[in-house]
């Protein structure tokens, strides 16, 4: 897979790290269950991401309404390649997309700041026929990073980007099985 399409995120032997942002209401349910429970919705996809700054670009670093808690969801890597091994690319045939289990979408990295960068981050959207095995078998954990957003969103407002930046969650090149890399390249 070109570099400009490789998965970057934290991870270990046996688990990877995906964000999502959600409501207080989602966000404060799920982690007194320790899983996701109700009001999460299990009849529709969800999109979980393994680049902590794309997430932020997206939530506004947890201001956008209805994304104000962010949630670090440690999940297994086996679970992780299933998941891509059922995906189907957003650009890819409409019927193909409307039938699949899993979508995946590549957008442009971001930096702390927002800047489009010149390498794409990986979205995967977990569709509602699998959602269940997502949160009962694949999660292994759910931590709030909520806190540590806002102290690193105001860091970088005070024009401090490279003290913020420290306290990321650090994310290298996740080696992916040739199969799923040739099923993840882009328009391919």
């Amino acid at each position: 897979m070109a570099p400009q399409y490789q998965i970057r995120a934290d991870y270990d032997a046996r688990t990877i790290v995906v964000y999502q942002a959600y409501s207080p209401a989602i966000a404060d349910a799920a982690l007194r269950a320790g899983r996701f429970v109700a009001p999460f919705s299990f009849h529709r996809m969800t999109w979980i991401k393994p680049s902590f700054t794309w997430l932020m670009h997206r939530s506004n670093w947890a201001r956008k309404s209805g994304q104000e808690r962010i949630l670090a969801v440690r999940m297994t890597r086996e679970g992780w390649e299933e998941a891509l091994s059922r995906a189907v690319l957003t650009t890819a045939d409409p019927a193909a997309v409307a039938q699949a289990a899993v979508h995946v979408q590549w957008d442009p990295e971001r930096s702390a700041r927002g800047a489009a960068l010149n390498h794409y981050s990986i979205q995967v959207g977990i569709g509602r026929h699998l959602i269940r095995t997502f949160t009962d078998d694949w999660i292994t954990g759910l931590t709030d990073l909520t806190p540590q957003v806002r102290k690193a969103a105001a860091l970088i407002q005070a024009g401090q980007a490279a003290k913020a930046q420290r306290m990321f969650p650090a994310e290298r090149v996740y080696p992916l099985p040739a199969p799923l890399e040739d099923r993840l390249a882009s328009g391919g």
